[in-house]
């Protein structure tokens, strides 16, 4: 039995094969997971039902188990911030968040660096964000 606060077995196995520089995505339930994630690259389905799991959970966990070292999110168009930036911004204290344009956020997560991509049944708009894994230091 795990002691630890990630007990999902497929997406321990995706988080243990990610590296230094391999990036996470977490996305929306209104992200298309069918045309804008890398070819080949495991999807973690977590989406049980709209609201359900919110993606600042998954965030909020996952920083329980892997080291990051940069954070993306997507622009708006009217380059206002969504509210749920504040969340991440809580969750990832100094490590900024480095908002980008729709294409140029598919472009990465399309691209050979993604390591998993993990569908939320979050239900706020532009609660998308690509993790960059850092590295453990040793002791």
């Amino acid at each position: 039995m795990l002691r630890y606060p990630l007990i999902h077995p497929p997406l321990l196995g995706a988080l243990a094969r990610a590296g230094h520089g391999s990036v996470v995505l977490l996305a929306d339930g209104n992200y298309p997971y069918a045309t804008a994630v890398a070819p080949g690259v495991e999807t973690i389905w977590l989406n049980l039902r709209p609201g359900q799991i919110p993606v600042d959970d998954v965030l909020e966990t996952l920083l329980g188990v892997v080291p990051v070292e940069a954070a993306r999110v997507m622009a708006t168009e009217s380059g206002e911030e969504p509210d749920v930036y504040r969340r991440f911004r809580e969750l990832l204290p100094g490590t900024p968040l480095q908002p980008l344009q729709r294409a140029d956020f598919y472009a990465i997560a399309r691209g050979p660096e993604l390591a998993v991509a993990v569908a939320t049944g979050e239900q706020r708009l532009y609660a998308n964000i690509l993790l960059t894994l850092g590295v453990v230091a040793g002791s």
